[in-house]
């Protein structure tokens, strides 16, 4: 049974993120029954994901404010405030903010991305190390421990997706 959780801004865990935006968890398997995670993002221009896969987990992404780019498959979608994407498990996709600032509200169902996230990030109530980045090797890590599959580097924001990562045996 799912017991209803409730909770104050400041009650969320709080990651660094890429690009040294911020990550609030404000769900998540803990306190959805294993039913979905939610997250706010706040990063800045030029952040970017790698190319990615999730195995487990449908993606859907609300940008609140600021704009980006959002690859899915063989797609490519330029989203601004109230643009909304669906990123469905087993689609290779990445994206790239283009606006100085963005806030971004995403929910994975079911839950377990949050994982990911907790092992690539830092979290923000512990002192961080002098010099803490991020970095591919840590992101590929925590990718394989949590049911994804890094596919390749950001895309520069007139790339696609390449075609070796979408078909069977990708990457």
């Amino acid at each position: 049974m799912t017991i209803p959780y409730l909770a104050q801004a400041a009650d969320h865990e709080q990651l660094e993120w890429l690009g040294g935006g911020i990550m609030r968890i404000l769900l998540d398997a803990r306190h959805t029954a294993g039913q979905l995670t939610m997250f706010r993002s706040a990063a800045s221009e030029g952040s970017a994901s790698p190319v990615h896969v999730h195995a487990h987990e449908d993606e859907i992404v609300v940008l609140l404010s600021g704009s980006g780019i959002f690859w899915a498959g063989e797609h490519r979608y330029e989203l601004s405030e109230g643009g909304v994407a669906f990123l469905p498990r087993q689609v290779p996709h990445a994206y790239r903010f283009t606006s100085p600032t963005v806030d971004m509200l995403a929910i994975s169902t079911p839950a377990g991305m949050e994982g990911f996230f907790r092992a690539a990030g830092w979290d923000l109530s512990r002192p961080k190390p002098e010099g803490w980045a991020i970095t591919p090797a840590d992101m590929a890590a925590a990718a394989r421990e949590h049911g994804q599959t890094i596919l390749g580097p950001p895309l520069a924001a007139d790339g696609m997706i390449p075609a070796a990562y979408l078909g069977p045996g990708r990457g």
